[in-house]
């Protein structure tokens, strides 16, 4: 008895160390010591405070990208819609539209940028790259007429909790972040709608000819990242009592960082939401430890990206190999 019970211990560790995330989430811990080292004040309560909640917003932007890059697509619109939808949620408190109805608002255009995306993409055959670059460009424009280029500051107190409040110590946007993983755990892992998004990306004329309604899920898809982009516009605005035409500048290279750092392949087919929370991670704790060593913001720039290169080529090394 006693054996038997070692043995199935020893067998859950080992399935544990198994797993990819493992591997990733080690790098973290290195990465945190590592900054520890260089920066005493990185592991101080208030600043891991500070990190866990930057951490959520880039999270919960790369679960909806995760779910565009499964079907071996790209959205590059992400940062522009979160601006966008922002705005319009904030601009519909100033017009004294209830809170409840501007955040359904903002997340609704959010969720109209990403139709719009898929039906171009899908229905139409446009390459998801040129589309998504086109809607960057469209909705970044839109900011620009909606606001001439100034921020809109009437927001309502109550709705500031959103984005500064706590529960049980826990930054509201860490909860959102959780509960949007759990959701999205779920979707991919226990539905058949994540099933075929797998099999979507592993080999997409496999699956259209095994019955999979590729158009469809494509289409939703790009409907979810646009969601999760708006999820965090709406947030920002409640965490900087402010929409500001520049939000979301760049967000679409972090929120690909981290799908791809977690161990997401751009081939499709392959990554998980626990990676993505993981890589997610990575980017802030990078992130925060250049700012704690008072690394330059032009090489903070610089080092992200050379980052997002080194999975690239790491996750075409590992295709290859399983090729």
């Amino acid at each position: 008895m006693k054996e038997t019970l070692v043995e199935s211990r020893t067998g859950i560790v080992r399935r544990v160390f198994a797993l990819r995330e493992s591997a990733i989430f080690l790098a973290l811990i290195l990465l945190m010591a590592g900054i520890w080292f260089f920066a005493p004040t990185f592991l101080t309560g208030s600043n891991l405070y500070l990190v866990f909640r930057q951490i959520s917003f880039v999270a919960i932007v790369a679960m909806g990208e995760l779910f565009v890059i499964l079907s071996a697509g790209i959205d590059l619109s992400v940062g522009s819609i979160m601006g966008l939808s922002g705005i319009i949620a904030a601009g519909a408190m100033a017009m004294g539209l209830p809170i409840w109805l501007s955040v359904l608002v903002g997340l609704a255009s959010g969720v109209l940028l990403g139709l719009i995306n898929g039906v171009l993409i899908s229905y139409v055959g446009i390459a998801p790259f040129i589309v998504t670059l086109g809607m960057l460009s469209f909705a970044r424009g839109t900011i620009l007429i909606l606001t001439k280029g100034w921020p809109i500051t009437e927001i309502p107190k109550p709705f500031l909790v959103v984005g500064q409040g706590d529960f049980l110590g826990i930054p509201i946007p860490v909860w959102v972040m959780i509960v949007l993983a759990v959701v999205a755990h779920f979707v991919l892992q226990y539905t058949s709608f994540g099933r075929r998004l797998y099999a979507i990306g592993g080999n997409e004329e496999a699956a259209f000819l095994s019955g999979v309604r590729v158009k469809k899920i494509k289409l939703a898809i790009y409907m979810i990242s646009g969601l999760a982009a708006a999820v965090v516009g709406v947030i920002l605005v409640a965490r900087f009592n402010s929409a500001q035409p520049d939000t979301g500048t760049g967000w679409e290279l972090d929120a690909i960082a981290a799908a791809v750092i977690g161990g997401t392949s751009l081939s499709g087919g392959s990554g998980t939401v626990l990676g993505v929370l993981i890589g997610a991670a990575i980017m802030g704790v990078i992130r925060n430890g250049l700012v704690l060593m008072k690394v330059s913001p032009y090489w903070q720039t610089a080092i992200i990206g050379i980052i997002i290169v080194l999975a690239a080529v790491l996750d075409r090394i590992k295709n290859r190999r399983a090729a």
